[in-house]
């Protein structure tokens, strides 16, 4: 069960240590202990109109998570960094008018304060899975957490990270496979699922996938998400916006509500 790794490394994310899976209730949401989570949300909140009635399509397809980026880490220096601090207020607000939770991306310690304030999840993206400081801050929070699997990281450097986190108290980690860069160029990345089953046989945290941004292409996000569920995953993310044209970043793998809503009712 645990012949590739080094046990003496790990102390809170496997089995080994703890018998029983971890569930994060949060509210009137239950993480884990078979049920399924839908996260919903544009990649980039625009403005609170824009968001609204994403949000609403959301909760009525059975989403129950509303998710809007608001810090940006950006290939690009000259590409739209998001809205910042209030971004954050915006998904806050329209989480709340729907009866949803939201989670959004956290990038550095010095909006973790407002992260805390406005979330209800917090968001560690890919290119922060080692941020090393930025995941023994969130540590000593008791804020969920959905740990992205780092682009190019292996299956222990990801639960290394997760265990920075557990290490200095926070227990309430999701982790999330959205991919990983290989040779393969006909999709954005390549979506490991393999990870799925291997992670609930080793880990007793609960385990996401991201679709959207593990293919990269909107038409594949529909059976990748059934195929997330159907190899174990406890939930998914997914990035969808009224119309995808429009939106402002990663359009070509966002799905409109109307296909986010059959992945809902196939799902649940």
């Amino acid at each position: 069960m645990y012949h590739s790794l080094n046990k003496n490394k790990f102390k809170h994310t496997l089995k080994l240590n703890k018998n029983t899976d971890t569930i994060i209730n949060i509210g009137d949401i239950t993480i884990g202990y078979n049920t399924k989570t839908i996260i919903g949300g544009p990649c980039t909140i625009k403005d609170f109109d824009s968001l609204d009635l994403i949000a609403s399509k959301v909760k009525s397809s059975g989403g129950t998570i509303l998710r809007g980026g608001a810090f940006k880490p950006r290939t690009s220096p000259h590409d739209f960094q998001g809205l910042g601090v209030d971004g954050y207020k915006i998904i806050n607000a329209v989480s709340k008018k729907h009866g949803l939770l939201c989670v959004s991306e956290v990038t550095s310690i010095t909006n973790l304060d407002d992260a805390c304030k406005y979330l209800d999840i917090l968001q560690i993206g890919t290119r922060n899975m080692q941020n090393f400081e930025l995941l023994k801050a969130i540590g000593k929070t008791k804020k969920p957490v959905l740990l992205k699997r780092g682009f190019s990281s292996t299956l222990e450097e990801w639960l290394l990270s997760a265990e920075y986190i557990l290490n200095k108290g926070n227990p309430n980690v999701i982790l999330c496979e959205r991919g990983i860069r290989t040779f393969e160029t006909f999709t954005r990345n390549t979506l490991d699922l393999t990870i799925v089953p291997i992670l609930k046989n080793l880990s007793h945290l609960p385990v996401f996938v991201d679709p959207s941004h593990g293919v990269g292409l909107s038409e594949y996000v529909m059976p990748m998400s059934i195929a997330s569920i159907a190899c174990g995953a406890d939930g998914l993310i997914i990035e969808t916006d009224i119309d995808p044209k429009t939106t402002i970043s990663d359009g070509r793998q966002t799905i409109n509500t109307n296909t986010f809503k059959e992945i809902c009712n196939s799902i649940l």
